[in-house]
């Protein structure tokens, strides 16, 4: 079975779908012939991920809760981060299958229960605070990451623009938090690329609220030193806000231009010195 299993894996490297979906087949029945739920479940949650890849939905849902039921069954409680994490596949699949409800439902109790167990941490004392509750607390954070960046992207593509944008940048201070700065994940250059393409879709539909998209961009153009980006976003931004009456937004985009003249000047110091 572990050979099986390894040959499946080498056969997905290698882009042989086929061949691994065989290999997986051939280890799920000897994992039920021995009895053995823990190659059961690894092997169905394998094949879940291959038919996911290929495209074949439905037999993915039927695959990934059918890994859960085996999961559930052997005691796995419902809050496991594994058991949350199918979950968010499930939610993401529905969302693909234009299931809303079910999509709904599934990314409010992904976030919703990382959410809580989070909280269980925070009323840790200090000397429960081990170094396994550590590690369990930042895998269960940046589990709730991927959930919220998961929800943004199914949030833009209902063009529920003002709250994808919201968890974008909440996925991206915890991967900042928890990863560094200096972390593929936790730059200020994949803000902009997801921020980048809220804009492009409020541009596409002429959404109301696509002079708050772009009064954020034009901040994090400020904090990564891009001063002129930052102006010109500004001041797109500015004239929406002006044109929609948003007094708030106009407010608050007009600081961000005092804080670009602030580090011009700076800049201009620090050059004269």
């Amino acid at each position: 079975m572990i050979l099986l299993l390894k040959k499946a894996k080498l056969s997905v490297h290698r882009g042989q779908l086929q061949a691994a979906s065989s290999f997986l087949h051939q280890a799920v029945v000897l994992a039920h012939q021995t009895h053995n739920n823990q190659a059961i479940i690894y092997t169905y949650s394998q094949m879940a991920n291959l038919a996911y890849v290929q495209g074949q939905l439905d037999s993915a849902e039927k695959l990934f809760k059918t890994t859960m039921s085996y999961m559930l069954s052997g005691g796995t409680s419902q809050s496991d981060n594994a058991i949350i994490e199918i979950s968010l596949k499930l939610a993401t699949i529905y969302a693909e299958q234009n299931r809303m409800e079910l999509a709904e439902h599934g990314f409010s109790f992904c976030t919703e229960s990382l959410e809580a167990k989070l909280e269980t941490f925070k009323e840790l004392k200090e000397e429960e605070k081990t170094e396994d509750e550590e590690i369990l607390r930042r895998e269960t954070r940046l589990l709730l990451g991927l959930c919220l960046d998961s929800r943004a992207r199914y949030r833009a593509s209902m063009l529920r623009l003002d709250k994808a944008e919201q968890d974008y940048r909440d996925a991206l201070d915890i991967c900042r938090q928890e990863q560094g700065e200096t972390h593929p994940q936790g730059r200020h250059d994949d803000a902009l690329v997801l921020i980048q393409q809220a804009v492009n879709l409020s541009r596409s539909v002429g959404h109301l609220d696509q002079h708050v998209l772009l009064g954020n961009m034009a901040g994090i153009l400020l904090h990564t030193g891009r001063l002129e980006d930052s102006v010109r976003f500004y001041q797109e931004a500015l004239s929406l806000a002006q044109r929609a009456g948003d007094q708030a937004a106009v407010d608050q985009i007009q600081e961000g231009l005092k804080e670009v003249k602030k580090k011009k000047s700076q800049e201009k110091k620090d050059a004269a010195q």
